[in-house]
């Protein structure tokens, strides 16, 4: 055997690169390992995600419908979506199985409907998107969600959220960014075994079921919901979360001491307040005040770290109310008109519970300030506009004074804060104080656990209208004069799950995309140059490589 053959030489060669090629494949079945480049990490999932997606019992089916003919902004969201489920799948050791469906694909425009209504009643909305092609205007209805499955069980989402006052491109932005929790999220409530305890308070005036129904719709997706009345000698110590919605009447010393030690011995407090008496079927009179409640709470927040004062606020930026303006023909003329005691929120912190969330609905909601607590981190999570202002008690809330411009110079003083999360190891309201009569078995805890709690100065937060003619409840945040459905659902819902989120999936909404937009003018004006640039430069490099290629030939052979 000739060992300087330069056939066995190429031989040996593939042999070891066929062996090589071999060694490694089997190394990355056993040290398997992926390398994000992006600087944002966009391909990366969050360690919460990871541990969920490692630990499934069984396998989870996602099918999204996101398919067929999509314009330029849902393909980015289609592709975004399906990265990010290739990623799922990878993660999860192949149990996660994803499928993209088109809803128009039906057969017959009746079983198309059928499929599409079927989809609505799984919370999947739809969306009429209109687009430009080639100077044709086009319409297409859009099911921008999916339906998880797992053992049995299935659950719709929506993958299209963001804030709407964004452009679109914006927006659909935000829904990338947001797509990692949403489908998480939703594995999540399928999986739960042990979902968390959640007590709606009651006994004080709170709202009642049917104006609190649409959250607690929501909160029974997620956890276990159970009416608490602080009265009762039942312990409360078994719950991961308390929600104050709306109290009207007063605190008495024995519910005050009860919900101090739930917090002292780590629970969770999401507490949404009004403190004027401030309600729409006075507002007609020219004569109606609002006042504060007397709820006899405030020294409780006061100790751990923030105080609700007396006023109302008024901003610029508001949601409409329909008055009456004149008559004509014996009929009443209605104009619906900027209501400022009802302002939208659009101004949030820079956190999970609120990145990317649309606007907020309140009603009569009050000022925030905090006060010294020793070892409580503070942060204000919600703002108004710029341009509002405070009104002291007691306040004038008459509709007729819509009818009077009002001087913009008022409203400037800026953003109020009317939200704050509070978190840290909480000193107990009692500590070194006689405990109230009735207090007998309760032993009294100084300083709390690591804990959280969660005000709003607005207990309307949580409300949701009633359809007059059904007598049936809307969803909480529509408002019936704009036919428009705000955040408020989803804002209560993330400060749920950051309160009650033990494995911090939540953080993963903190997940940021940049976008890097190209100048669509200078596109333009340069397409045919760079068109040409792209066909014919390939074909002069290919040509010039042919021409180098035949001289060196040519120079090397010839010298032989």
């Amino acid at each position: 055997m000739n060992w300087k053959s330069k056939k066995l030489g190429d031989l040996l060669l593939l042999a070891n690169g066929i062996v090589l090629a071999i060694v490694l494949n089997m190394a990355a079945v056993h040290f398997f390992f992926r390398l994000d480049l992006t600087e944002e990490k966009r391909y990366s999932i969050k360690e919460p995600t990871q541990t969920l997606l490692e630990n499934l019992d069984d396998d989870v089916y996602i099918e999204v419908f996101l398919a067929g003919d999509l314009n330029a902004g849902f393909k980015r969201l289609q592709r975004s979506i399906d990265e990010l489920l290739a990623e799922f799948r990878i993660t999860s050791g192949n149990r996660v199985h994803y499928t993209f469906t088109n809803p128009e694909a039906a057969l017959s425009q009746k079983a198309q409907s059928e499929f599409m209504n079927e989809l609505v009643s799984k919370g999947i909305s739809p969306m009429n998107v209109i687009d430009n092609k080639g100077g044709q205007r086009t319409e297409k209805i859009v099911f921008p969600g999916a339906v998880v499955s797992y053992g049995g069980f299935e659950k719709g989402v929506m993958l299209l959220k963001g804030n709407r006052a964004s452009s679109s491109d914006e927006v659909l932005n935000q829904s990338i960014e947001g797509l990692e929790y949403e489908l998480a999220n939703t594995i999540q409530q399928l999986t739960n075994t042990n979902p968390k305890r959640i007590g709606l308070l009651t006994g004080h005036g709170e709202l009642d079921s049917l104006k609190i129904a649409s959250f607690n719709n929501a909160l029974l997706d997620n956890y276990g919901v159970y009416k608490v009345d602080l009265t009762r000698k039942k312990a409360i110590e078994n719950y991961d979360l308390l929600i104050v919605p709306k109290p009207t009447h007063s605190f008495s010393e024995v519910d005050k001491l009860k919900l101090d030690q739930f917090v002292m011995h780590g629970g969770k407090l999401l507490v949404l307040i009004d403190k004027l008496d401030a309600v729409m079927d006075s507002a007609s009179r020219q004569d109606y005040f609002a006042f504060p409640y007397t709820l006899n709470i405030e020294d409780l927040l006061f100790k751990y770290g923030v105080r609700i004062n007396p006023d109302l606020i008024q901003d610029r930026i508001a949601a409409r109310y329909p008055i009456v303006t004149g008559m004509v023909d014996n009929r009443p003329q209605l104009m619906q008109m900027d209501w400022p005691f009802f302002p939208l929120v659009n101004q949030y912190a820079t956190h999970p519970i609120t990145r990317n969330l649309d606007a907020t609905l309140l009603r009569f909601a009050s000022s925030i300030d905090t006060v010294k607590a020793t070892g409580i981190k503070k942060t204000p999570l919600l703002f108004t506009s710029p341009a509002s202002r405070k009104l002291g008690t007691p306040v004038k809330v008459s509709v007729n004074d819509l009818r009077n411009n009002t001087n913009p110079e008022l409203f400037q003083p800026g953003s109020i804060p009317v939200a704050y999360l509070l978190e840290g190891e909480f000193t107990s309201l009692y500590k070194d104080r006689f405990l109230p009569d009735g207090s007998d078995g309760i032993v009294l805890k100084e300083k709390s656990l690591p804990t959280k709690i969660i005000v709003i100065s607005d207990g309307d937060v949580a409300r949701n209208d009633v359809n007059s003619r059904t007598g049936q409840p809307q969803q909480l945040g529509f408002d019936p004069i704009s036919s428009y459905t705000f955040a408020n659902e989803n804002l209560l819902m993330n400060m749920v799950a950051y309160l009650v989120d033990d494995d911090g999936l939540i953080s993963t909404r903190s997940k940021e995309i940049k976008i890097r937009p190209l100048n669509k003018t200078k596109i333009e004006e340069d397409r045919a140059f760079w068109q040409m640039i792209n066909l014919i430069l390939p074909l002069v490099i290919l040509f010039v490589f042919g021409l180098l290629r035949a001289y060196l030939r040519k120079r090397k052979y010839s010298n032989h």
